[in-house]
C-alpha cells in the first residue's frame, strides 16, 4: 500500500470520475503500451479485509470483459485473490507467461484524511504492504492506488473498517475506467489496422 504524492488524482465521488479517469489512464497506456504487447492487469489485496479488497473488487469487476481483449491479462480477483502470501508467485508467473508484458498494478493504500476516496495513477511501481510494514517486492509499470482511509496508526484496524460502498464505489470506478480505456485503445487500434479502412 503506498500514498503517492503525484498530481494525478482523481476524486471517485465526481459524477465524471469515469471520464476523467479513463482519459488518463488512456494517455499513460498509450504512450507505453507497444503494438502487439501484452497487457497484465494484477489486481493486489484480500477479500478478508474491507480496506484492502480494493484489488480484488477490481478485478471481479473488470472480468467478464477481458475475453473481449485477447492481448489483456488479469490476475488477482475475488475468486483468486493476489495478495501477500501470493504475490511473489503471481509475479514469476507473469514473468514465465507474459515476460515482455507492460503490468499494470492495482492496490488499495492509505493515506491522508483530504485524499481518502481518491484515485493515483502515476508511472513506476507500487509498493503492496507499505502502509501496514509488509515488505512485499515492488511491482507494476503502471500503478493505480485508491486511498480507501487514513493512514498514521493501527493500520490493520483502520483498514478492517474501512467502509466497503466506499471500496464498492472505487472500485466501480477504477474498473469502467479500465474498461473503457481499453475499448478506446483497442477499437482505435482495430480500424487503424482494417485492411479496409
Amino acid at each position: 500500500m503506498l500514498d503517492s504524492i503525484n498530481k494525478d488524482y482523481i476524486n471517485s465521488k465526481s459524477p465524471f470520475a469515469v471520464l476523467n479517469f479513463s482519459n488518463l489512464l488512456l494517455e499513460y497506456l498509450s504512450t507505453s503500451l507497444s503494438l502487439n504487447q501484452e497487457l497484465v492487469i494484477l489486481c493486489i489485496g484480500t477479500d478478508r479485509s474491507t480496506g484492502d479488497s480494493l484489488g480484488p473488487l477490481v478485478g471481479y469487476k473488470l472480468s467478464p470483459y477481458i475475453p473481449f481483449y485477447k492481448q489483456v491479462r488479469l490476475l488477482g480477483t475475488l475468486d483468486e485473490p493476489v495478495h501477500a502470501k501470493n504475490l511473489t508467485d503471481a509475479i514469476q508467473k507473469i514473468d514465465t507467461l507474459y515476460p515482455d508484458s507492460l503490468i499494470l498494478a492495482i492496490d488499495a493504500s492509505l493515506g491522508s484524511m483530504d485524499k481518502i476516496g481518491y484515485i493515483n495513477i502515476k508511472k513506476g511501481p507500487l509498493k503492496p504492504g507499505l502502509g501496514v510494514n509488509k515488505i512485499l517486492p515492488a511491482v507494476g509499470h503502471i500503478s493505480i492506488t485508491g486511498i480507501v482511509n487514513a493512514g498514521g496508526m493501527m493500520e490493520y484496524m483502520v483498514l478492517q473498517n474501512t467502509r466497503l460502498s466506499l471500496v464498492m464505489n472505487m472500485a466501480t470506478v477504477i474498473s469502467k475506467s479500465i474498461n473503457r480505456a481499453l475499448f478506446n485503445i483497442y477499437n482505435n487500434r482495430f480500424i487503424k489496422d482494417s485492411k479496409y479502412i
